[in-house]
């Protein structure tokens, strides 16, 4: 049962109130309309998945609430304020943290060191103290050393965090981009499609950290996938999307159910 504080899942987990809004976002490249007039929330707790067939506009969606790109109508709104127009970085600071549908790691750097680049937002020392790696930039550099250390002991990499990134099998690289987002320490955590090229045993390892990631961390996560066995087993609330244009958005009983997205996307009533 739904309401402004929340609501409770099957397995009795409760989700608080509205995180994030997304309220009537369009994005245009010219006269290509990517997403068209597409509202709906996320809210504290959860896990919420984004799907839809390929060109749906699940990749925009993400990067509109990243920040790499400005909708062109509509409004982004966090925790109750509506979001001005931000860069990135300024996103990520605060608190919102994502991985990449393609890796985006440093290959040439070791897994420890990937994984550090993700505090970059929590350093505030001055470029001289961490030239000379004196006073506030060595306590920094101890304690965000200290966090990734947690990071990597809960994705269970501590045997390969020495290793350069490049000689690593897919699998595991996408864990490090995993914990690379989680080094941040975010309260939102979007992840762009986490078990694409993966397999089974792969994709159970991943299923099973994001959501020890939520439950343990309690973080909220959104992510785009397109294993429907993942996404009904692991979503508390589904919005599917279709040619930029919302078709459905509920829990994955209520989308598997919901005779537009079957037509659109699943083709069968499963």
């Amino acid at each position: 049962m739904k309401d402004a504080q929340g609501y409770v899942t099957a397995d009795g987990r409760q989700i608080g109130g509205v995180l994030m809004e997304m309220k009537n976002i369009t994005l245009r490249f010219g006269g290509v309309v990517a997403i068209n007039d597409i509202s709906f929330d996320i809210r504290e707790g959860e896990i919420r998945a984004i799907i839809g067939p390929n060109g749906a506009g699940k990749s925009s969606m993400l990067n509109i609430i990243s920040g790499f790109y400005t909708p062109t109508e509509g409004e982004v709104f966090y925790k109750g304020e509506i979001r001005p127009q931000m860069k990135p970085y300024e996103v990520a600071r605060m608190g919102v943290a994502r991985t990449f549908q393609n890796i985006a790691l440093f290959e040439g750097m070791t897994v420890l060191d990937n994984v550090m680049t993700g505090r970059l937002t929590h350093m505030n020392a001055g470029l001289f103290s961490q030239a000379l790696w004196w006073g506030r930039a060595r306590d920094e550099e101890m304690d965000n050393r200290e966090h990734v250390e947690r990071v990597i002991d809960f994705l269970e990499i501590q045997n390969i965090r020495k290793t350069p990134v490049g000689r690593l099998p897919y699998g595991l690289k996408k864990r490090v981009e995993l914990a690379r987002a989680l080094a941040a320490e975010p309260s939102l955590l979007l992840l762009d499609e986490p078990m694409a090229g993966m397999n089974v045993e792969e994709k159970e390892d991943m299923s099973r950290f994001i959501l020890d990631v939520n439950d343990e961390f309690g973080t909220t996560i959104a992510l785009i996938e397109h294993d429907m066995g993942v996404v009904m087993d692991l979503s508390d609330r589904v919005v599917v999307m279709d040619y930029g244009k919302k078709i459905g958005d509920g829990t994955p009983d209520e989308v598997r159910g919901n005779q537009a997205v079957i037509d659109a996307y699943l083709g069968v009533a499963h």
